[in-house]
């Protein structure tokens, strides 16, 4: 494997992808140049261009300054292509994801696919632990597109089969209040509790929902939900 010129577009500082995208950036500095961007416009030419949580659509003269661009899409595709794919599958149900490397092309994620990886879900994760799993997939293909880079023999999507899912809107994270907790529990465990967090009205006000694991029922420690000022002292006796 060669050196490489490496450009990493990721269009929000503030995504939890950036700082593993920082740390790769730093690991692979020894043996590219490496950079991290956020403004479409710092872009240069180079070998490698990513594009990892990137919003914007580039045009396809900014595409060819680089020898590939690749996008890693969390979907099986051609089937989930579009926005936030690993959301809408897991409230579909989905208890695997697959996220796949492909070719950045004009039609949105419609380019050749490099490779593909999945994981496994158990049902009770949260967004966090998604993403983290997410993320050090992405970053392995990462690793793998650098180290096929000259062999790698891309694969055409087929022509049938395509989907499409829209861009999530804030009003995605509302929560009906007359549900059952477990009717809305996928909905409250997908979404972002600081990005896009799980909101419902009731009784004339807005109310937030910030959801925390505790951890297997089993290890589950009973906490007494008593404010310690208003607990009543045990009563002791004295010793006759």
């Amino acid at each position: 494997m060669g050196s490489y010129q490496i450009d990493i577009l990721c269009t929000d500082r503030h995504h939890p992808v950036w700082p593993h995208l920082d740390r790769w950036r730093a690991d692979k500095g020894a043996y590219h140049d490496v950079r991290l961007l956020s403004d479409p416009q710092d872009l240069r030419s180079g070998d490698v261009l990513f594009l990892i949580s990137c919003t914007r659509i580039l045009a396809p003269s900014v595409l060819r300054n680089y020898r590939k661009a690749l996008v890693c899409h969390a979907s099986d595709l051609p089937r989930g292509r579009g926005w936030s794919p690993w959301v809408w599958e897991v409230l579909r149900g989905a208890r695997e994801i697959c996220v796949t490397l492909l070719e950045a092309a004009e039609e949105v994620d419609s380019g050749p696919i490099w490779f593909k990886e999945r994981f496994r879900l158990q049902g009770h994760e949260l967004a966090d632990e998604i993403q983290q799993r997410l993320f050090q997939t992405e970053l392995r293909l990462m690793d793998r597109a650098l180290e096929e880079f000259e062999t790698v023999q891309p694969q055409p999507q087929p022509a049938e089969g395509a989907s499409y899912y829209p861009r999530r809107r804030p009003e995605d994270s509302r929560i009906d209040p007359h549900s059952t907790l477990a009717q809305s529990f996928d909905a409250i465990r997908i979404a972002d509790p600081d990005r896009y967090p799980a909101f419902f009205d009731y009784r004339g006000y807005r109310y937030r929902i910030r959801l925390e694991k505790v951890g297997p029922v089993q290890a589950a420690i009973e906490v007494d939900p008593t404010p310690a000022a208003d607990r009543q002292p045990s009563e002791t006796k004295a010793a006759p």
